[in-house]
């Protein structure tokens, strides 16, 4: 059974720093692409940064290009995400998704397994 896990979410200050880690099973992480994707109250679902297999290549969206980076350990099979300089806009619950191929994106699909979601709120 596939199944994709996310921890490390919470409650910080403006300006700290958060990792994220998303710990597969059921799969072999080396054979895929990963994704993290964030959703705010009323907003839709949006793509944060996402990691190719192999040569681990990213796409960064722009409201988080200097502050977020995502890595990957696949002897593990998890992979994170790496916030720093955290902003009150950040605050969303985060979701973590793979998807096969040598490509990624940040709009859902294709991403076929999502992790459950962790909340992080960012707040003085």
């Amino acid at each position: 059974q596939v199944q994709l896990v996310e921890s490390g979410g919470g409650l910080v200050q403006p300006g700290e720093s958060l990792t994220l880690s998303c710990v597969g099973s059921g799969f072999t992480l080396d054979y895929f692409s990963v994704a993290w994707f964030r959703q705010a109250p009323g907003k839709e679902r949006e793509g944060v940064i996402c990691m190719t297999l192999g040569r681990g290549r990213t796409s960064v969206a722009d409201s988080v290009k200097g502050r977020f980076t995502i890595s990957r350990d696949n002897e593990a099979n998890t992979f994170y995400l790496h916030m720093a300089n955290l902003k009150r806009e950040d605050t969303a619950v985060y979701y973590c998704a793979k998807k096969p191929g040598n490509s990624c994106g940040l709009y859902p699909p294709p991403y076929d397994y999502w992790g459950q979601g962790t909340q992080v709120t960012v707040s003085s």
